[in-house]
């Protein structure tokens, strides 16, 4: 009779009642919900308290050109007082002052700001922008054009917003957003990089600290190594499954809550700060401030949005898709852990296997802009690279025949990978004291298909 489920069900509750599962099962819905919820509550906590900021304008240009906002309070000074702010600062109670000492036009850097704090990027980009309008303004009259005043109105009125509408095979239109595709991309191949590589290094841990420990000695006396190898990483891919869920479910509910009651009344932050440096692009990002805007962040209207990516199906097959590539690479690991004494050892081995999940990122990365090039395609199908390369094109569509062929592949990767696991797993995990290189595996791998 086969031993699995009880070395199953003792890898799962020996791991499901440790402090740092329950701990991490309590902290990761808690962070997932701060990365939703910290910018509102950014929003709703912005500084309310009027700023006083003196300035000294030794061209004579720009006096009157810095308008005043809710909380920025402009005051121009003459240039005599100059000394007595850098002097007596502290007991002027201004928040800072500005000093311009000649033409923009002709000396861009010939301003500056200064406070005996450090100045918020607010002020200074509130500064820079009234500043920029008005001396690409005096630039434009330079040209003497007839009109300019009408014509650069006629210019910045100008507005494109594309409605994205995706339809149904019986012709009805639904709101889509590219945007929000590329989030949940995003989203998904991160969250697949991450746990399998988390788990996966748990089951070469936890292979190597029974082999170094020597339980292992008593546990393959009435337990066959591949019952051993495949109850650990069936146990493990359980309690992995048991904390993404509860993830899932308890984040579901924190941001559930926080709309009810903090957001209630406030209205939704319009910008998106750092999308930017996520998405690296400057066009992505006016895209996203245009989503922003034209939403106002409706929590409705994103959800529709959502519901045209079919979130169940997506959610299935990112399931599937994460235990395929788990099972896939815990396989590997827990060979690697059956064929090492100690840790530092683990370095060389470890290498060539994690490379796949570094190039099957940087590949994800390259779908959120072409997620039908032949390139992703490919890495797409590839089993080594599949769950994360296929997560972060779900998004944008996929043909099911594609999406089928990719996980028959990533099935038929594990059994082969599992095949070959166990042929060293069963040699290494009783070896000991004996430094082991690639040579020596492929002894083991022949031996045992012997």
């Amino acid at each position: 009779m086969s031993k699995i489920p009880l070395i199953l069900q003792r890898e799962y509750l020996t791991r499901v009642k440790k402090k740092s599962f329950i701990i991490m099962t309590i902290l990761g819905p808690i962070l997932f919900a701060a990365m939703f919820a910290i910018p509102a509550l950014m929003h709703l906590l912005e500084d309310t308290k009027e700023k006083h900021i003196a300035i000294i304008d030794h061209s004579g240009l720009y006096e009157g050109r810095i308008q005043n906002s809710d909380l920025l309070i402009f005051s121009y000074l003459p240039a005599s007082e100059e000394n007595k702010l850098r002097n007596e600062f502290g007991s002027t109670g201004y928040y800072a002052f500005l000093s311009i000492d000649d033409d923009l036009l002709k000396r861009p850097d010939a301003i500056r700001l200064f406070s005996d704090g450090q100045i918020t990027i607010d002020v200074r980009d509130h500064i820079s922008r009234s500043l920029r309008d008005f001396l690409r303004e005096e630039k434009l009259k330079s040209f003497e054009l007839e009109g300019l005043d009408h014509i650069m109105g006629e210019i910045n009125n100008v507005r494109v917003n594309i409605t994205t509408l995706k339809l149904g095979q019986d012709g009805t239109e639904k709101e889509s957003s590219t945007e929000i595709a590329m989030i949940v991309s995003m989203l998904f191949a991160f969250m697949s990089y991450i746990f399998i590589f988390i788990y996966g290094t748990q089951v070469l841990r936890g292979v190597m600290e029974e082999k170094t420990s020597r339980i292992v000695e008593v546990i393959i006396s009435s337990v066959k190594p591949f019952e051993l190898m495949m109850g650990k990483i069936i146990g493990i891919a359980l309690v992995a499954l048991t904390q993404v869920v509860l993830w899932i479910v308890f984040t579901f509910l924190i941001l559930t809550v926080l709309k009810t009651v903090v957001f209630t009344d406030a209205p939704m932050p319009t910008r998106l700060d750092g999308i930017e440096a996520i998405a690296g692009s400057q066009d992505t990002t006016a895209q996203m401030e245009e989503l922003a805007a034209s939403t106002g962040f409706n929590y409705g209207r994103i959800m529709e949005m959502i519901n045209t990516m079919n979130p169940v199906t997506t959610l299935i097959l990112f399931v599937f898709y994460f235990i395929g590539g788990y099972l896939l690479y815990a396989s590997l690991f827990a060979a690697i852990g059956s064929a090492i004494d100690n840790e530092t050892d683990s370095q060389q081995f470890m290498f060539p296997v994690t490379i796949p999940i570094i190039i099957a990122l940087y590949v994800a990365m390259a779908a959120f802009r072409n997620p039908h090039s032949e390139l992703v395609f490919w890495f797409s199908m590839i089993p080594f690279t599949s769950p994360i390369v296929m997560m972060a094109r779900i998004p944008f569509d996929v043909p099911m025949w594609q999406v089928a062929l990719s996980m028959a592949l990533l099935v038929a990767g594990f059994l082969f990978t599992t095949w070959f696991a166990a042929r060293i797993y069963r040699t290494g995990i009783l070896m000991y004291g004996k430094k082991v290189n690639y040579k020596e595996l492929w002894k083991w791998f022949r031996y045992s298909t012997r």
